[in-house]
């Protein structure tokens, strides 16, 4: 019987290759997995879609590099409903499944949360993308699925450059939805905050900016990482986004950005499975692996 059962996507199990994405795959759970086990605790590392594995056999599991479920979100949603009947999932089943569809920012804009002005464009919407631009009056706006990481089909957009999205964005409108918010453009040079946010309450951060002529700040797209000292001002906003759970997740990340008006303003939140850089703040894991400890207890 584990306690715990540290989940990633198959080509990160026994990987033959060791390129610096899939080390750190690696790297970033074996913080994890090394801080549990210092306390005591019985922990495994499997894929999530395991053909075999008997999931009853541990008390809970948590996704850590599970970054393939983006691209099949069916799959993983239906598999998550199935375990969870089988055993506790770290974040909740209801937790996990709100946060994959960012129809949830409209929840906290309504809460009062700052977030970057956003309309929503569902399955089957007959208008032009150019005509929805027409209708914001804004000069720039970013567009991407509702569902989706590492800036899938994301896309910064203008009158002059609509059209080149136009019959991408009309082929996959007919089977998911969009999200178009204002372009904020302190990103490009102050870039985007992460903070690492455990039991909803802060523990680090780093700053990601996006490499020269690019507004993406994921590494995926050459955007580069830095540690980070933030304010206490940008922990508190951190911190109050956090307050809109109760209870808390038990692990999440905030990214936040300086929008058109130089506040603070909601990026997203990651709560399935977002990167943690443990590896820029090694001793994060030990706060996890706390946070982990107490909950089973509770069990």
């Amino acid at each position: 019987m584990y306690d715990i059962t540290i989940l990633t996507e198959a080509k990160f199990v026994a990987p033959s290759e060791l390129d610096d994405f899939t080390q750190n795959a690696l790297d970033e759970d074996q913080f994890l997995k090394t801080a549990l086990e210092k306390r005591g605790l019985k922990v495994h590392r499997t894929n999530w879609d395991h053909p075999t594995f008997d999931w009853s056999t541990t008390k809970m599991i948590i996704c850590r590099s599970t970054w393939d479920y983006s691209d099949r979100v069916g799959a993983f949603s239906k598999w998550l409903k199935k375990v969870a009947q089988q055993t506790k999932i770290i974040n909740t089943l209801d937790l996990m499944l709100w946060n994959m569809d960012k129809h949830y920012l409209q929840e906290l804009i309504d809460a009062g949360i700052n977030v970057a002005p956003s309309l929503f464009l569902e399955v089957g919407e007959k208008r032009s993308l150019a005509t929805i631009l027409d209708t914001t009056n804004w000069k720039e706006a970013i567009i991407k699925p509702v569902v989706a990481a590492g800036a899938r089909h994301t896309y910064r957009i203008n009158k002059s450059t609509v059209s080149e999205v136009e019959s991408t964005f009309n082929e996959l409108i007919e089977k998911e939805a969009f999200i178009l918010q204002e372009f904020q453009y302190r990103i490009l040079f102050k870039g985007e905050l992460s903070f690492m946010m455990f039991d909803g309450k802060y523990s680090h951060a780093v700053l990601k900016k996006a490499k020269q002529g690019d507004f993406r700040v994921q590494d995926d797209w050459g955007g580069t990482v830095y540690e980070y000292n933030p304010t206490e001002k940008e922990v508190n906003f951190a911190e109050t986004v956090m307050q809109y759970f109760d209870p808390s997740p038990v692990y999440a990340r905030v990214d936040v950005f300086w929008d058109n008006n130089n506040q603070l303003c909601l990026a997203e939140i990651e709560m399935i499975e977002p990167e943690l850089w443990f590896r820029n703040y090694p001793k994060a894991a030990d706060l996890l692996a706390k946070v982990i400890e107490q909950k089973l207890k509770e069990i």
